[in-house]
């Protein structure tokens, strides 16, 4: 079916601006701060309801393949308020599935239906189309239209055609009336009844007639279907769009003596796509999502097969099971605002989350196995002599967690006695982690409690394919309280390995680590020697 359109109005652009837009063919989006008046587009066998309409029935379903480490939703706001080119929505790193559902007066037959108010960054291989009235209706045609106006579109669309323009001069004014030309670099070419007149577009007014066809205001979803029946039929669009992703935060407030904190997790929501979605239901999907396409970072929905899983209580999301994945479902209505970032609550805090605090020392923790043993005597592994600071939790429901949570930005933080101010004592990412998995972080390195380690002796018999190695560690605690440290040593030299001297006993990890548990006393220190024999 053919499209009406209402007249086209004046277009009484702001000068300079409208020099700009003529100069930049490519800009779409400044319509409004053109004051362009434009009328509404009306199809005309199949219409929309009047807005008083019940529920339009939106759902949005966000998928997410940011790094927590590196997703900077700052970056791409920057980039939104700076005016950069559309396509970066294309770069951050999720995807949405939406879901709308409208009400459309039907004839039998030829119909011709179009959805409005869709994303600008919709994928149009994804969309699909159902009738939830008459499951007998049929598509015969799809289409996504994003030909928007624009001042540079519509005066391209009007060369070869009339046009009025009004140019101040002083306190007067002139119009000039007659073919348009071109409109290249910011100048109008008119012919006139006297001849050709050649106009800077930074003072020019411009009046038009009507919309050409094919020109819209917004990104629209056209189907052409038949209908076998007359009246109100539900229908709704499916479709993904990019620009749109979501990211966990975490904040743990650790107790007066690191045995227990509180917990509380936060999504936020990046909305570049192009539109709000009012009143919609909300989901998230947490997992490694695979999608085949040539942008890396978005990637694809999966079947969604539902069980049984945790509601939460008194706010937040309901979390079940989505294929191998986990799907946050928000069990009240929200508005996902266009151009924004905004912050929902995960699940309700939690209090009283019991922890660990641990001290690591790992001088080693770089050095692997090589393709052959390590023989030089000189060499000595590039280590760190600090001492890392770990806590660690349990995600189970002994623990008032047991929920799975998705990987994330997670900051700890510890309350000052003198002010009860909270400061901040560090933070790190978290993988997705399951129900009954432990939560291990980092949170710096410790001032007080030091480490040293070094060579004490070293002998390697080639002929016998043997070497043997003598180690010293020592740990200082320069506290004026017991502090509990983790040793770790990586035998790196071969896989072939036999401790044949150690002065305290040691706990074997794997294949190639050990470790001593010490408690160091206030300002005390604790010396390990150990001598490591290793045959090829």
């Amino acid at each position: 079916m053919k499209q009406r359109y209402r007249a086209l109005g004046a277009i009484d652009a702001n000068p300079r601006l409208f020099r700009r837009l003529l100069m930049n063919p490519t800009a779409t989006t400044p319509l409004l701060a053109c004051s362009l008046i434009l009328g509404a587009a009306s199809w005309a066998t199949a219409s929309p309801r009047p807005a008083a309409e019940k529920d339009s029935g939106t759902s949005v379903t966000i998928y997410s393949s940011a790094d927590p480490g590196g997703f900077d939703p700052q970056r791409f706001i920057d980039q939104q308020r700076n005016g950069s080119n559309a396509s970066f929505a294309w770069q951050v790193p999720g995807f949405g599935v939406v879901r709308q559902t409208r009400e459309f007066e039907l004839t039998k037959g030829l119909n011709e239906v179009s959805f409005t108010d869709v994303a600008a960054f919709l994928d149009p291989t994804t969309v699909g189309f159902k009738d939830l009235t008459d499951a007998k209706t049929a598509v015969l045609e799809q289409a996504f239209k994003f030909d928007l106006v624009s001042p540079s579109k519509l005066l391209e669309k009007f060369l070869d055609q009339p046009i009025k323009v009004t140019i101040d001069e002083g306190d007067q004014s002139r119009t000039i009336s007659g073919e348009l030309l071109s409109s290249t670099q910011g100048k109008l070419v008119i012919r006139t009844a006297t001849g050709l007149e050649m106009i800077d577009a930074n003072d020019a007014r411009v009046s038009l007639g009507e919309l050409p066809e094919g020109f819209l205001t917004k990104p629209t979803l056209v189907w052409l279907l038949t209908a076998g029946t007359a009246g109100t039929h539900e229908v709704q669009s499916t479709y993904q769009t990019a620009g749109i992703t979501w990211r966990a935060d975490y904040n743990l407030v650790l107790n007066d003596d690191d045995t227990a904190a509180d917990l509380t997790a936060w999504v936020t929501l990046l909305n570049l796509s192009g539109i709000a979605y009012p009143n919609a239901k909300l989901k998230l999907v947490a997992g490694d999502v695979q999608k085949i396409q040539p942008a890396p970072e978005i990637r694809s929905r999966g079947i969604e097969m539902m069980a049984d899983g945790m509601r939460a209580k008194g706010g937040g999301f309901e979390e079940k099971s989505l294929f191998e994945y986990h799907l946050y479902t928000l069990p009240r209505k929200t508005t996902i605002a266009s151009n924004s970032t905004q912050q929902l609550t995960l699940f309700p805090a939690v209090s009283g989350v019991t922890i660990t605090k641990e001290l690591l020392y790992d001088p080693t923790s770089a050095m692997g196995w090589n393709d052959d043993p390590y023989m030089n005597p000189s060499f000595v592994p590039g280590g760190s002599d600090k001492i890392g600071v770990f806590v660690a939790f349990k995600n189970d429901e002994k623990n008032r967690l047991g929920v799975p949570l998705p990987k994330g930005r997670i900051r700890a933080y510890k309350q000052d006695s003198a002010d009860g101010s909270l400061e901040f004592v560090g933070e790190d990412l978290i993988d997705h982690t399951p129900r009954n998995e432990t939560v291990r972080i980092k949170l710096g390195n410790s001032f007080d409690v030091v480490g040293e380690r070094k060579v004490v002796d070293f002998k390697i018999d080639k002929a016998q394919k043997t070497m043997s190695e003598t180690i010293e560690l020592q740990v200082r605690n320069q506290k004026d309280v017991i502090q509990n440290v983790v040793v770790r040593e990586h035998l790196y030299r071969w896989r072939n390995w036999e401790m044949t001297e150690r002065n305290l006993p040691f706990e074997k990890i794997d294949a190639n680590t050990i470790e001593w548990r010490l408690p160091i006393a206030p300002e005390g220190e604790k010396t390990i020697r150990y001598t490591v024999r290793y045959t090829w």
